[in-house]
């Protein structure tokens, strides 16, 4: 497939199915969490999938080479990243399952129909906006900050595009859970499932992995903690089985 690199952009093998990623040299790289969030998601034969925020499409293209879903989108506000992610989409012959549009989500309304998604998987920005100035231009700003889009905008959004009892996931900070709670019950999604990720048995969680149901009962699973590392400082067997033994690059 003959897709253009530029100058500043490299191509990371996914060692999976020899799935390949066009990421930039320097700057925001897709990390740990985005894989992982991409793992938590149940996907059923024929599903429709849409990633929230796609970034370099990595979860969107994860999706894709694992499971059987029909159709995966993914929507992301920043035009490079956005062009980026359709040209990784190229690289890997995905085209007729995977669409990543250029857009805003909080107009959702211009792409996509009412209850259109089976799923909505989200790896939202982190960090509220505060006092001190951030460029609104710097890709990886956008990816860490609410600068373009807020944590209820996305919830809303996937309220919005999910079929009565469909599946919404969310990756995110642990300081951020009552907030999160707080939106989706605002917006009809019930939490169901909560996970959280520890770098190691050692050190307190610093990512959450949260499921919800559209219009589901109430009933709440803890889940058992994700370790990133052993006491030893190597991959957990479980982080080994989610990347399959693949994908080095760790960063957030």
């Amino acid at each position: 497939m003959n897709v253009n690199i530029l100058d500043d952009e490299r191509v990371d093998d996914l060692q999976y199915k020899g799935m390949r990623i066009i990421q930039k040299k320097e700057g925001f790289r897709f990390g740990i969490d985005a894989v992982i969030a991409a793992n938590f998601v149940d996907v059923k034969k024929d599903a429709r999938v849409i990633d929230i925020g796609a970034g370099t499409g990595i979860i969107a293209l994860l999706i894709a080479g694992k499971t059987e879903a029909k159709y995966v989108a993914g929507i992301e506000i920043q035009s490079e990243m956005a062009e980026m992610a359709q040209r990784s989409v190229k690289l890997n012959g995905l085209e007729g399952r995977v669409e990543i549009i250029h857009g805003d989500i909080r107009e959702n309304s211009k792409y996509f129909s009412p209850a259109s998604f089976d799923v909505v998987v989200t790896n939202p920005p982190y960090m509220k906006k505060g006092g001190g100035l951030i460029n609104p231009h710097d890709m990886k700003a956008v990816s860490r900050h609410e600068i373009l889009c807020t944590l209820e905008d996305v919830i809303k959004a996937s309220a919005r595009l999910l079929v009565p009892g469909g599946q919404f996931v969310m990756v995110h900070k642990p300081e951020r859970l009552v907030d999160i709670v707080y939106l989706m019950r605002s917006y009809k999604i019930e939490p169901k499932y909560l996970r959280f990720v520890h770098p190691s048995p050692y050190k307190k969680a610093n990512i959450l992995l949260i499921k919800g149901m559209k219009n589901g009962n109430s009933e709440l699973k803890m889940m058992e903690p994700l370790y990133v590392y052993d006491e030893n400082g190597c991959y957990t067997d479980e982080i080994n089985e989610i990347y399959s033994r693949g994908v080095e690059t760790i960063e957030r």
